[in-house]
């Protein structure tokens, strides 16, 4: 498929773009790692080497009271300036253009000398900030402006505004967080000013060549939220100001509406941006959830955006646009939005990478070179370990043999992908599967690795990925014609009942539960699920849920006391937690497992007695690694690594498993 709009020329007014690709900003972490700006100048000059039209920098704060975190990236004085033009020199020498996000936190700042309109301590800070004074406001007003005059002498090409998700100008543009009574708060100019002023005093410090965008928050999805007619002053006034291009915000931090998970069905709001269209004739940008070239493609084909930004689709694979151009989508490495490795790690404070994409921020730590001395490999096992083994091995110039018993590759990946919100993974399963043939891996499918192959070739290492075997708890009846494992429902061998026990409420019971009671993924049964208005008619664009009319009977059993869903992703687990309870799946701790018969599941459950009348029992107690194979290879003196579930079963994680396998690829 060939995408002509996606690689269409555009002039936003200060220069042309070669192509409609923004790499949106990212807060990797970096910015404040020992070394950042050295590592992040290369990252940002791979994507610009892979083709992103305009890239755009994690966010900087123009002052300490806008700091993310303590000692986190600003941009104040000509000291910090110097760092910065690491990176432009880096980005320009690859024919790029990148803009410098600046940001200012408000009361999402995580330390005592966070401010905002009002002090309104907000849920994802334990600091309730200071209320700004007027001379406060224009302090940052100049603040803001000082910073885009710094971003330019670092050879910045623009600078990004931003003015959404819920950070500081967010907070003064909508009436949730701005209480005020002077000039700054009540009527919509007088919200709006706040940003009207930093714009035009950014344009005037930077003169009119320079190019400045605003990420407008077209959509907050908080309570009293921003009304659409408010948003759309906002951006006619911004425009006045001297904006050239907008980006769209779906979304604050603390909604409890998902927006960029995996989820979220793509491209789920680039109607909200095609109506803005109708209201403004600067360029505009579509956001969230694009994570294909074809999606974008339609995006720009329905005339509902000018640009589009992908974000974390850079970070999985910086060569996407160049593959996209040259007819080789098949080999983009797609995001899946599991959020894993990217923001679950910002929000834990450690640096950012990818789940599919492990050389992620650490461009030179997995640098792949080539092989000294090319050797004969086989790779046993299919899943994320193996295939990222097989692949990074043959790249280096290894011959590669990868086996797997089953018909199809991706392990225990491939069940992932039948969960409802899991889609994506099917994407990584593709790229895996053109990416090895392209390599030139010998892919041998229903083939088991056993002592006979093993002894039939002289390899020079075999890598055993043969990945898990479900546990069976030692549990009185499991036998039961009502018992099935996880790995039999999801593949579709098994068939569940109108109410249903799972045994383990981990991650994987987690994924059975959603499998039980999710329904449809489109944008329409989306939208209504989460309660986002289409019509945006509402502040805000909220509305109710629409009800759940739940199916089955779930229930999610575990044996621990501890708390339900802690060790859920941090970005999601909260997602998985609202989406159970709003289907009525109940969750019960401190199970003690007794017998299963044809009334069900019997248990004390803290210590007094219960009946779970299950139809249908669904065992999710962990695994055990499947690595006899080792054992085989080291009888016959050969060279043996084990990695992925087969190491370590305890906690079956892809992030783990495809990391291992690329260190071990370039180890070879």
């Amino acid at each position: 498929m060939t995408f002509p709009l996606l690689f269409s020329p555009l002039d936003v007014g200060v220069f042309v773009l070669p192509n409609r690709i923004v790499m949106g900003s990212m807060h990797t972490g970096l910015e404040e790692a020992r070394d950042g700006f050295s590592r992040l100048a290369v990252f940002y000059a791979e994507r610009a080497k892979g083709g992103a039209g305009l890239i755009v920098t994690g966010g900087v704060a123009p002052n300490r009271r806008g700091w993310l975190t303590p000692f986190s990236a600003k941009l104040t004085s000509e000291s910090e300036m110097e760092k910065h033009r690491r990176i432009t020199r880096a980005v320009r020498e690859e024919g790029g253009r990148i803009l410098l996000q600046i940001l200012h936190a408000g009361r999402y700042g995580y330390h005592p000398f966070a401010v905002s309109p009002s002090a309104l301590k907000s849920p994802i800070s334990p600091f309730r900030p200071a209320a700004l004074s007027a001379s406060g406001i224009r302090h940052t007003i100049r603040d803001f402006a000082d910073c885009a005059a710094l971003a330019r002498e670092a050879g910045y090409d623009g600078v990004e505004i931003m003015g959404s998700e819920g950070y500081l100008i967010n907070q003064f543009t909508a009436p949730f967080t701005n209480r005020r009574t002077d000039e700054w708060g009540g009527s919509v100019e007088n919200r709006a000013r706040f940003p009207v002023e930093i714009i035009r005093a950014v344009r005037e410090r930077v003169g009119d060549d320079f190019l400045i965008m605003y990420r407008l928050s077209m959509l907050d999805l908080v309570p009293e939220g921003s009304a659409w007619e408010e948003v759309v002053y906002q951006a006619r006034a911004v425009r006045e100001a001297g904006v050239n291009v907008i980006n769209s915000g779906i979304g604050w931090h603390e909604a409890r509406v998902p927006t960029i998970a995996s989820m979220v069905p793509r491209g789920a709001y680039s109607w909200v941006t095609a109506r803005m269209k109708a209201e403004t004739s600067l360029p505009l940008v579509a956001a969230n959830r694009i994570n294909t070239p074809e999606k974008a493609e339609e995006i720009l084909a329905a005339g509902e955006a000018d640009l589009i930004s992908m974000a974390r689709p850079l970070l999985a694979d910086p060569d996407l646009p160049f593959k996209a151009r040259t007819g080789r989508s098949r080999l983009i490495n797609t995001c899946i939005a599991c959020n894993q490795a990217c923001l679950d790690h910002i929000f834990e404070h450690k640096v950012a990478s990818c789940l599919v994409n492990p050389a992620a921020c650490r461009e030179k730590e997995f640098e792949a070179r080539p092989a000294a001395h090319p050797r004969k490999i086989l790779v046993a096992g299919s899943g994320p370990a193996g295939m990222a083994a097989a692949l990074t091995a043959a790249r280096r110039g290894h011959q590669v043999t990868l086996c797997e018993r089953g018909d199809t590759l991706g392990g225990q990946f491939r069940l992932a992908m039948q969960v409802p919100g899991k889609e994506e993974y099917a994407e990584t399963i593709r790229y895996f599967d053109h990416a090895l043939r392209e390599a030139g891996v010998d892919i041998r499918t229903g083939v088991s690795a056993d002592k006979t192959l093993l002894a039939s070739t002289p390899w020079d290492a075999v890598v055993v990925a043969t990945g898990v075997t479900p546990r069976r708890p030692d549990i009185p009846g499991l036998d039961h014609p009502m018992v099935m494992r996880y790995d039999e429902l999801l593949a579709g061998t098994r068939q569940a009942g109108r109410s249903v026990a799972v045994i383990g409420a981990g991650g994987i019971g987690v994924d059975v539960a959603t499998y039980l009671t999710a329904g449809p993924g489109d944008r329409q049964t989306y939208l209504a699920t989460w309660g986002v208005d289409p019509h945006l008619t509402s502040p805000g664009g909220l509305r109710e849920p629409a009800p759940p009319h739940p199916e089955r009977q779930v229930w999610l059993l575990y044996r621990s006391r501890g708390k339900f869903g802690a060790r859920l992703g941090k970005t999601t687990g909260w997602i998985h937690r609202l989406h159970l309870r709003r289907h009525q799946v109940e969750t019960v701790g401190r199970v003690h497992y007794v017998r299963i018969d044809d009334q069900g599941l019997h248990a004390e459950v803290e210590g007094k007695p219960r009946l779970f009348p299950a139809e249908s029992i669904v065992v999710c107690a962990g695994q055990e690694s499947n690595a006899g194979l080792a054992a085989v290879a080291q009888s016959l003196g050969l060279e043996c690594h084990v990695i992925g579930g087969a190491k370590r079963a305890g906690e079956l994680d892809a992030q783990r498993a495809f990391e291992e396998g690329t260190r071990l690829g370039l180890q070879l």
